[in-house]
């Protein structure tokens, strides 16, 4: 079977002729929260049952970065190349500082624990924006009255910026952040975006896809602004415009991906047991 399903002549442009999805490593229990580190040139990722993050690196392989993680789900890099990583059963956001110490960041919003943070990004002003649903916490555990799409302030100002999602989960923003792109994996399957303006307040809600099979996960962008979106088969690549251009099929359903490589043309998925990779044209945020 072809790694990849082309519905858009537009999709062939972000292919190189050796594209390919292939497996870096397998026999893991449920990967997400793939991020590219390019200091140290290896990705991070969780695997959240097993309460680690693994780190892969190009020619050695996979090795434990972190054990436990407090069942660690998303994770991304702040504006100083520090790991911001979802916690699920300690619920909170926390930090990891140069040195290895931890740093928490989010922990309640109005006295009341948080749900189960669940996948983050860093706007380039140090604005860190997550969502929050219950996965993973019992319903008599849940304390907030929604799950939240999350803003974290620099100065620590945790602020609800949507409060009508079921299942809030993966979330990207355009290249020049003047869209916010929010996946809801409830069975409204659909992308959502809006506009971010100048004071960081949102408008103009509208559904960008519905995503099928499967529902919508982990997200990101390319230069072009093109957003590549996990779903049941594989990743979905849209146009800005919603656009379905193709698929990259992947053997195992993905949860989340995140480009890398010092060029950031290797799209890396996390699919169930295994980490997948491709090579592509395109380049990544």
């Amino acid at each position: 079977m072809s790694d990849f399903e082309i519905l858009d002549d537009a999709f062939r442009t972000i292919l190189r002729a050796d594209s390919a999805v292939r497996k870096l490593a397998g026999d893991l229990r449920f990967t997400e929260g793939p991020v590219w580190v390019p200091a140290e040139g290896y990705l991070l990722f969780s695997d959240i049952p097993a309460n680690r993050i693994y780190c892969w690196r190009p020619g050695e392989g996979l090795s434990v970065w972190r054990e436990p993680t407090g069942n660690a789900n998303g994770n991304t890099l702040d504006r100083q190349g520090r790991l911001v990583t979802c916690e699920h059963s300690t619920r909170r956001v926390t930090r990891t500082e140069p040195d290895g110490t931890i740093t928490v960041l989010a922990t309640h919003y109005r006295g009341k624990r948080l749900n189960s943070p669940n996948d983050v990004v860093v706007q380039s002003d140090g604005t860190i924006w997550f969502t929050d649903p219950p996965y993973g916490i019992k319903p008599e555990e849940i304390e907030q009255p929604h799950n939240y799409l999350f803003r974290l302030d620099p100065d620590g100002t945790l602020v609800a910026m949507a409060d009508d999602f079921d299942r809030p989960n993966g979330l990207c923003f355009s290249p020049d952040e003047t869209c916010l792109y929010v996946a809801d994996s409830s069975a409204r399957h659909h992308v959502r975006v809006c506009d971010v303006r100048p004071d960081k307040t949102l408008a103009n809600w509208r559904v960008l896809a519905v995503i099928e099979p499967g529902a919508p996960d982990g997200m990101r962008v390319d230069t072009a602004g093109r957003l590549y979106s996990t779903a049941g088969d594989g990743v979905h690549v849209y146009a800005p415009d919603g656009t379905l251009l193709g698929k990259i099929l992947v053997p195992e359903r993905p949860a989340n991906c995140a480009f890398g490589d010092a060029d950031r043309r290797t799209l890396y998925i996390t699919a169930r047991t295994s980490l997948y990779a491709v090579t592509l044209a395109a380049q990544g945020i």
